[in-house]
């Protein structure tokens, strides 16, 4: 009766050898390429797959193990996951919606621009950013997410801590920043100067996605100063691309008849007998605007 070792012998491993080949990839730390060892030697020795082709399936699998567990850990950075997919188009008419789709190329990351989604709350603008993250992440860039008020405050203790250029440092690593709710909160004292610092050192080098509820215009009175307003719009302004989004909220849609109107669209009324509450659904399907929408 032959030994044990026969029945391997066509892929010329011993089971010393074979034992030898796990314990490497255990110090490798190649968890996938271990638990698929064994089925791959037997498909050597049934003659299914060439020692190349057995090399070429165990480091395919692991390096899909660690993309996947790369992007769930980028995803987890995220404070929710949202697509461009479930994203409803057709109740945000004054968003281009194949401009916002260009984005998914992620070209904007390449040319480090700033890409600005302004409007009042529940416009979409956070979904459209965090859905545009989650397109950067199966790209295999590196995103990170969070408020001004929660960035700026970072700075600030990394600064008390006599950390500043290194915690500057590391918001810059991150291929695509996306600094949610500009305006939401107020910034703290000295906030202003903390953010252009980053900005500054962000600044043709790595992309950004901002959301606000305020213009432009506004953003001295945001940040208290409007000599740190201005520094920040010329670098935020001179690669960007700007989102301008209108119409009723995009959070509440699915509860429009519940929402009373607001006073902007009370003082334009389209009849005497126009609605005090808003209409539910999306716009006609007939092509007419809705005036209750316009």
């Amino acid at each position: 009766m032959s030994a044990p070792v026969a029945a391997l012998k066509p892929t010329g491993a011993t089971p010393a050898v074979i034992d030898r080949v796990k314990r490497n990839l255990v110090g490798l730390k190649m968890p996938r390429a271990l638990e698929i060892v064994d089925v791959t030697l037997r498909g050597i020795e049934r003659g299914e797959t060439t020692a190349v082709e057995a090399l070429d399936i165990l480091l395919a699998e692991e390096l899909t193990l660690r993309e996947n567990r790369r992007i769930r850990i980028q995803m987890a950075r995220l404070s929710a996951i949202k697509t461009l997919a479930s994203f409803d188009f057709s109740f945000q008419p004054s968003l281009d919606k194949n401009r916002i789709m260009a984005l998914a190329d992620l070209q904007f990351i390449d040319r480090a621009e700033a890409v600005h989604l302004i409007g009042p709350p529940g416009m979409g603008k956070t979904h459209l950013s965090l859905a545009l993250g989650v397109e950067a992440v199966k790209a295999g860039r590196s995103v990170y997410f969070g408020s001004l008020a929660d960035m700026v405050g970072a700075l600030a203790r990394a600064e008390r801590e006599g950390a500043l250029r290194q915690k500057i440092r590391y918001f810059c690593r991150f291929s695509l920043l996306i600094v949610d709710e500009i305006a939401y909160l107020p910034v703290i004292l000295g906030g202003g100067n903390l953010f252009v610092q980053l900005v500054n050192a962000r600044y043709e080098k790595g992309a950004v996605i901002l959301t606000s509820n305020r213009g432009f215009a506004e953003w001295g009175e945001i940040f208290a100063d409007s000599v740190v307003a201005a520094a920040l719009l010329d670098r935020l302004l001179h690669h960007a691309v700007v989102f301008q989004i209108e119409r009723s909220s995009y959070r509440l849609r699915e509860h429009a008849d519940l929402v009373p109107e607001t006073p902007d669209k009370a003082q334009h009324p389209t009849s005497p007998h126009t609605p005090t509450l808003r209409r539910r659904g999306r716009p006609p399907k007939n092509g007419d605007v809705d005036p209750a929408h316009g």
